[in-house]
C-alpha cells in the first residue's frame, strides 16, 4: 500500500499501485504506520514528502467499502482525522508532491501538508462534495479555511466545486509550484525538503508552532458531524454518492 525511502534527511512516502488510491482503513492504516515510522526514525532536522504512483494522488473515500455497512463511514472518518492530527503534530516540515487527481478527502490529505507541489500535465485538486450531494464536514471546511486566505477563492473551492489545475493552484496560492511530470515534481519536493532540513530547525519546536497555527483545525478534529450519531440511515444515504 505504501513504500518509504530516505534520501539524506528527507523521507519519501509513496502510495503504491495504479488504482485511484481511495481512502479505506487498509490504506489509511498503511499511511499512518509509515508516518509513525518516519517520526520514530527522524533526526533533529528531517522532512517528509508524500506522493503516489499512477494517475491519482487520492480520489477520496472508498465508497464501495463504506456502503457495505452503515457504521463504516465513521471508521474511515476517524482514521483520516487521526492521520491529519499526526501530520499536524509531526516534528518536521511536510510536503505533498501531488502526482494526479486529489479529490474530496484526497484533497484534504494533500492540504494537510505544509507545502503542496503539483505536476502540471495531469490531475486537479477538487473539493467535490457539492457536485456529488455530500455535506462537507466542518473539519474539512476549517482545514480549507486555514490554507486559503481569499474569500473568493475559498468560495470557488468549496461552494463552486472548482477543478483546480496546477497552474490555477499556483495562481490562487494553494499550490507552491507546478512541474512537468511526476519525476520533476518529486525532485522539486526533495530539493525543497533538503533546503528546509538545511535550516536546522528543531523538530519539536516546528511541530509546536504548527499546532499553534492550526489550533482551530485541531479543535474540530475530535468529531465529524456528517457521520455522527444522528442516524445510521442518514449516514448511509449521504455516503451513497461517489466520494
Amino acid at each position: 500500500m505504501c513504500s518509504l525511502e530516505k534520501r539524506g534527511d528527507v523521507f519519501i512516502l509513496t502510495i503504491t499501485g495504479d488504482s485511484d488510491h481511495r481512502l479505506n482503513p487498509e490504506l489509511l492504516d498503511s499511511i499512518t504506520a509509515a508516518v509513525a515510522q518516519v517520526k520514530s526514525e527522524s533526526t533533529p532536522s528531517t522532512a517528509l514528502i508524500t506522493t503516489a504512483q499512477g494517475k491519482f494522488f487520492s480520489n477520496g473515500y472508498d465508497q464501495a467499502w463504506a456502503l457495505s455497512d452503515p457504521a463504516r463511514p465513521k471508521i474511515i472518518s476517524k482514521k483520516l482525522r487521526l492521520l491529519v492530527e499526526d501530520l499536524i503534530s509531526l516534528p518536521m516540515p511536510t510536503i505533498a508532491a501531488v502526482n494526479g487527481h486529489a479529490s474530496a478527502a484526497g484533497f484534504i490529505l494533500a492540504l494537510s501538508h505544509d507545502y503542496l507541489l503539483m505536476r502540471r500535465d495531469r490531475g486537479y485538486l477538487y473539493m467535490s462534495e457539492l457536485d456529488i450531494g455530500y455535506p462537507i464536514p466542518r473539519w474539512f471546511v476549517q482545514l480549507v479555511r486555514s490554507k486559503i486566505g481569499s474569500p473568493k477563492i475559498w468560495r470557488s473551492v468549496v461552494m463552486a466545486a472548482a477543478k483546480i489545475t496546477a497552474e490555477m493552484g499556483v495562481e490562487w496560492g494553494i499550490v507552491d509550484s507546478a512541474h512537468n511530470g511526476i519525476e520533476a515534481t518529486v525532485e522539486a519536493a526533495v530539493k525543497l525538503g533538503a533546503d528546509l532540513v538545511g535550516r536546522k530547525w528543531g523538530g519539536e519546536v516546528y511541530a509546536a508552532n504548527r499546532r499553534v497555527v492550526f489550533a482551530d483545525v485541531l479543535a474540530v478534529l475530535g468529531s465529524d458531524e456528517t457521520v455522527g450519531d444522528s442516524g445510521d440511515a442518514d449516514v448511509a444515504s449521504v455516503m451513497n454518492h461517489k466520494l
